[in-house]
């Protein structure tokens, strides 16, 4: 059975950084893309960012451009989000997600999801 374990959730201050790791069992997902979404209280999830299976082409929101960077480990089957500079409209919860194919497109949906983590971004 497919299970994503996202983690690294938690509070922090504006300016601070954390990092989102989802553990993936139950198969590899070494040839498809993955990706990062959130969604806020009274909000609808979004996009964050996006890895292609091969882990050479990477996508963001605008929102998380050159703050957040997305990455994967082959060996260990884990995605990561590491967000940098954080503001409290980062405040969210985190999903972790794969894709069936292993490119991203915006015309795609994911097929696993995560539980989520939240993150928490105070003044």
């Amino acid at each position: 059975q497919v299970q994503l374990v996202e983690s690294g959730g938690g509070l922090v201050q504006a300016g601070g950084s954390l990092r989102l790791s989802c553990a993936a069992s139950g198969r590899t997902f070494s040839g498809s893309a993955m990706g990062w979404f959130r969604q806020a209280p009274g909000k609808e999830r979004e996009f964050v960012a996006a890895i292609n299976g091969r882990g050479v082409s990477t996508y963001y929101a605008d929102s998380a451009k050159g703050r957040f960077t997305i990455s994967r480990d082959y060996a260990l089957n884990t995605l990561y989000l590491q967000m940098n500079s954080l503001k409290p409209e980062d405040t969210a919860v985190y999903y972790c997600a794969v894709y069936a194919v292993p490119y991203y497109s915006r015309q795609n949906n994911p097929t696993y999801w995560g539980q989520g983590t939240q993150v928490t971004v105070s003044t």
